[in-house]
């Protein structure tokens, strides 16, 4: 499902860990995806974040299919989806 999700929410996508980490610290995120796949050192420091700022994080098995998500060609070990204009 989560694949699935981000999908569906491509057009509130960041991509990335810089600018997942930025998005976090300005509170305009409302869940994180993170790969297993992908280095442990990248997606800890947006783990370790997400936790100290209570914002949900899901584990995916492949950066390949969550960048494919996003609709890009490339892997991703992060990704955030951004509050909607509710407050998501």
């Amino acid at each position: 499902m989560s694949y699935e999700k981000v999908a569906q929410l491509k057009s509130r996508v960041i991509i990335g860990t810089k600018q997942t980490l930025k998005a976090m610290k300005d509170g305009e995120i409302s869940e994180v995806y993170l790969a297993e796949d992908a280095d442990q050192q990248i997606t800890q420091k947006v783990q370790d974040l997400a936790e100290a700022l209570d914002i949900p994080y899901r584990r995916v098995d492949s950066k390949d299919k969550l960048g494919n998500a996003c609709g890009i060609d490339v892997g991703a070990s992060t990704v955030a989806i951004k509050k909607d204009s509710f407050g998501d």
